[in-house]
């Protein structure tokens, strides 16, 4: 009789599936015993995980020397390994079928992982004589095993297990005994997404050493370690322990280091990461009470505009794209130091600053920086409102007024941006004196009021019927009579232009300057038709 061994196979696995469908295991793949399995929803294997983990343990040490700088769970004996009876054996440790990137990532760094001297790679200096991998390889080996950490703890539920499974202590003894750069930046990366996780800040900071270890990477002369300690660093003042960490920032030495780094490196990401962090604190309440008073004392706000005459110097190169963040953030520091009660002057009274962004608002092209833009527009609002003398003096700047006009409809889903321009606009036409005003100069006001009709209608008509406006909130409530008080300010100027323009008519003046009659009346009509 011959067996049909593709039915064979089929029936078997058929079988198979019924039996998981009624809780049971085949013979051959038995469950495993409750205590060591996981109740865990992921699809990486978690002693998959842990064995990762354990391979990040420093090289040429014993759990025990790890021990020695990394202090293991206090509830153990003191003779015991700290990571002993913790992170499970790796031995039969696999990654589930869904999980295949893992297994392929995890097959080249097998493959790496053997001793080079089984490839034929035996010489003088490979340090392969007695079957030992070079100390590249070993560190190219532990680099694919901690970025895959990395990326896993993305996942809070990952994130946790690692956690549980003294992934911090084991990173606090690389963070500790490494030279590595590569190493360092790793250990941070991973810390920095198990911070992204609320419930494990707590984690990180009853680590005892994390806290020292991360400041000291600060010193660190790699760009890239640096990036991530900054990224981290935000991410904790963002927290409810912001202001453990903001002490931590503290010291003298730690907090010029910070404003050292913004201040002179020359690498865009890290003048981001770096001017992040310390946006981050100006906007934490609890964070800034304790940093901002050392941080004046250092000279942040002259530091901040340096930065920011420095991108504006950029913005004509040729690969200036790659550094609309940093302009974006600077501006965003600059505008958070605006706003604080007893160190807003330091921005207000810097004519320097001024200047430059009354030019950013002035550029003709405003789509790739118009984020950039609108945060201006609230800096100047803000300078504006301590500085009662500037709005006379920048209402005869016509680009300046086309400039903000321009920026509208980037600031559409933006009440607070909104607000602002709006607010400077009415500062700027109440010093209008159209009356007193001849024809050729009424000419250059009206003339950008209506080649802008279209932009003020679009968004007029955009926020007329919006709940904010109709019903009254009271970002709303502020918005409306900034609105208002502009539009009748141009109500007054285009009749007073049309006044002008029809005596002109009649006296049958030569050379008068011309207007699209259609524009304005349709700029006359919007308006009119908003503040009824």
């Amino acid at each position: 009789m011959v067996v049909d061994l593709e039915s064979a196979l089929q029936d078997e696995e058929e079988e198979e599936e019924e039996h998981a469908r009624d809780g049971d295991a085949p013979a051959h793949h038995p469950f495993a015993p409750p205590d060591e399995s996981f109740d865990l929803s992921t699809t990486v294997d978690p002693s998959y995980i842990i064995s990762l983990i354990r391979k990040l343990i420093p090289p040429n040490q014993t759990y025990n020397s790890c021990s020695s700088q990394v202090e293991g769970n206090k509830s153990q004996k003191s003779s015991s390994d700290p990571f002993e009876g913790k992170l499970a054996p790796p031995d039969g440790t696999r990654v589930q079928d869904s999980a295949n990137d893992f297994s392929e990532i995890m097959d080249v760094i097998d493959d790496n992982n053997e001793p080079a001297c089984e490839e034929g790679k035996v010489d003088g200096e490979s340090g392969c004589g007695n079957g030992v991998p070079e100390a590249s390889t070993l560190e190219e080996v532990w680099e694919g095993y901690g970025c895959i950490l990395w990326d896993l703890a993305a996942s809070q539920t990952h994130a946790e297990l690692m956690v549980e499974n003294l992934v911090l202590d084991v990173l606090l003894a690389n963070l500790t005994v490494s030279q590595s750069t590569r190493v360092r930046e790793i250990c941070l990366g991973i810390i920095g997404n198990v911070a992204c996780h609320e419930v494990l800040m707590k984690s990180i900071v009853s680590t005892k050493g994390l806290i020292d270890a991360i400041m000291d990477q600060l010193f660190l002369d790699d760009t890239q370690c640096l990036c991530e300690a900054c990224r981290f660093l935000t991410l904790a003042i963002q927290c409810n322990e912001s202001i453990t960490w903001a002490e931590a920032l503290l010291p003298d030495h730690v907090i010029r280091r910070l404003v050292w780094i913004a201040e002179n490196t020359l690498n865009p990401l890290l003048i981001e990461k770096s001017v992040g962090l310390l946006l981050t604190i100006l906007e934490n309440q609890q964070a800034a009470s304790i940093l901002l008073p050392p941080l004046i004392d250092i000279g942040l706000p002259n530091v901040l505009f340096d930065l920011l005459a420095y991108e504006m110097s950029q913005l004509t190169s040729e690969e200036n794209f790659k550094r609309y963040p940093v302009l974006d953030v600077i501006l965003r520091a600059i505008e958070a130091l605006s706003v604080t009660d007893d160190h807003s002057d330091k921005i207000s009274s810097n004519k320097g600053l001024i200047g430059l962004v009354g030019d950013l608002v002035k550029l003709p092209d405003k789509m790739e920086i118009a984020d950039s833009c609108v945060t201006a527009a609230v800096l100047m609002a803000n300078i504006m409102s301590d500085v009662t003398d500037l709005a006379p003096e920048m209402s005869q700047d016509l680009p300046f007024l086309q400039g903000l006009l321009d920026i509208l409809p980037f600031a559409a889903n933006d009440i607070e941006a909104r607000n602002a321009l709006w607010s400077i606009i009415v500062r700027l036409l109440v010093h209008i004196k159209e009356s007193e005003m001849g024809i050729s100069s009424l000419y250059q006001y009206v003339s950008v009021l209506a080649s802008k009709c279209d932009m003020i209608d679009e968004d007029l008509l955009d926020h007329q019927t919006d709940s904010f406006v109709k019903h009254g909130s009271s970002d709303g409530c502020k918005t409306k009579p900034n609105v208002t008080m502009a539009l009748k300010r141009i109500i007054s100027i285009l009749h007073q232009w049309k006044t002008l323009k029809d005596n002109a008519e009649e006296n049958s003046l030569s050379g008068k300057p011309h207007i699209d009659g259609s524009l304005v009346d349709k700029l006359l009509h919007c308006c009119e038709r908003y503040i009824k």
